[in-house]
């Protein structure tokens, strides 16, 4: 049945649309932290179908909460009030952070971003935008033109006019021997000097832990830091959430914060986690930006009845059940469990990351290079261990992507670890 439905999929879905694992898997159903294929195998799923499954599989609260609305309503578009879409913006609005905030909501992380650069480039008049060397903000034409991961951007045709910033990756780059204040000092010297060369930007667009780029991050503070120049020049500041959000660093509920010291961003764009599988992203700005438009628009499937009860389901499950703070303690644990077992696999480079946001670079044992092989045999033996995890990298780098639900208790983690430890051990 699983070899039938390969066939099928081969013949009518794109070549690119890629497939994990030699005998990719068919997941038929979850529940909690676990899903199971079409031949029965159970699996302990440290991916969450790309973050997205924040708080746990056939989540009581939200399949119950989804349920009744669909015996209501599915759908109405944003022509008519919405109910379920104010009280959802309300809260998020709240949560954001960002004074008289307004929010658009979107069906996906690459729509919402693919908003905050019409907003950004409207409210300033300007289609030059500031990305991050190592970034990835979506599918759609712009949100590729802006990413600055070349295994995901296909077409240098683009609307925008992008200029790459240093400083998304710690641990590689010129600035890499510097310290942590020295690499900052740079990034910061370097942003101001491309500036001096450039017509003005719309706004620096920046992912505060990049999620397809291999789970890299920058020192604390680099972003409140480049946000002074770019406050200086009226430059606006997108942060991209669409990963970091809803509390998956532990330490912050968004992952701004931890760059938070000159203020909230501008802008934020949000996705994946909050629907727990349901389509669900959008847009926080202040009123001034998110009002700047001066054409009609509306958002068909974008607030849509079902899936703004399946966020405020979740959103209320995950603050009620402080799973914020689950994430700083059992991804803390992880963390140090993996960096225990790193030391002693030669083609571990660096474990790193926050909360349920763990990357594991691997390369070629003695040097910096790539090594692929090795991420794909990891990710197959830890299918076949029973553990789903996933994978990533940008230039010249290899990572594998560990972010379970934040539900994950101590002895999921625990198994987690355990099969990650033998999977890593058996690298030929």
């Amino acid at each position: 049945m699983t070899d039938d439905l390969l066939g099928r999929h081969r013949s009518v879905l794109p070549d690119w649309l890629a497939l994990y694992y030699d005998e990719p898997i068919e997941i038929t159903h979850g529940e909690g932290r676990h899903v199971w294929d079409s031949r029965g195998k159970r699996y302990l799923d440290f991916f969450g179908g790309i973050l997205t499954t924040m708080t746990a599989h056939a989540l009581p609260e939200v399949t119950k909460a989804v349920s009744e609305q669909a015996g209501r309503i599915l759908h109405s578009s944003t022509l008519y009030l919405n109910r379920p879409m104010i009280e959802l913006a309300e809260r998020i609005a709240q949560l954001s952070g960002i004074p008289n905030a307004r929010v658009f909501f979107t069906t996906s992380g690459t729509e919402a971003n693919d908003t905050a650069l019409l907003l950004a480039t409207a409210y300033r008049r300007s289609n030059t935008i500031l990305a991050m060397r190592n970034s990835y903000h979506g599918r759609s034409f712009s949100a590729v033109g802006i990413t600055g991961n070349r295994g995901w951007s296909p077409t240098s045709l683009s609307p925008l006019q992008t200029l790459y910033v240093h400083g998304g990756v710690r641990t590689r780059g010129p600035f890499a021997h510097l310290d942590d204040a020295r690499f900052v000092a740079a990034c910061v010297e370097d942003l101001e000097d491309l500036l001096g060369h450039t017509r003005p930007p719309a706004a620096l667009i920046a992912e505060p832990i990049q999620g397809v780029g291999g789970f890299t991050s920058p020192p604390d503070g680099l972003y409140a830091a480049l946000r002074e120049v770019l406050h200086e020049r009226g430059i606006l500041w997108i942060a991209d959430e669409v990963q970091t959000g809803w509390g998956r660093t532990g330490e912050h509920f968004w992952g701004w914060q931890a760059h938070g010291h000159n203020g909230p961003p501008d802008i934020v764009t949000f996705a994946k986690g909050l629907g727990n599988g349901m389509s669900i992203g959008g847009v926080v700005a202040r009123a001034e930006i998110m009002n700047c438009l001066d054409a009609n628009s509306i958002s068909t499937f974008g607030g849509t009845q079902i899936t703004m009860a399946a966020g405020l389901a979740n959103l209320t499950y995950l603050l009620e059940h402080d799973l914020q703070g689950n994430a700083r303690r059992v991804g803390g644990m992880l963390i140090e469990r993996l960096r225990a077992v790193a030391a002693q696999v030669p083609e571990v480079r660096e474990v790193r990351g926050r909360g349920l946001m763990i990357g594991i670079e691997l390369t070629r044992p003695g040097t910096d290079q790539a090594h692929p092989e090795a991420a794909a045999a990891v990710l197959e033996a830890a299918r076949e261990g029973g553990l789903l995890i996933g994978k990533g990298g940008g230039h010249d780098t290899t990572a594998l992507r560990i972010a379970p639900p934040l539900s994950l208790n101590v002895a999921e983690a625990e198994e987690g670890a355990a099969i990650l430890e033998r999977a890593l051990r058996s690298i030929p």
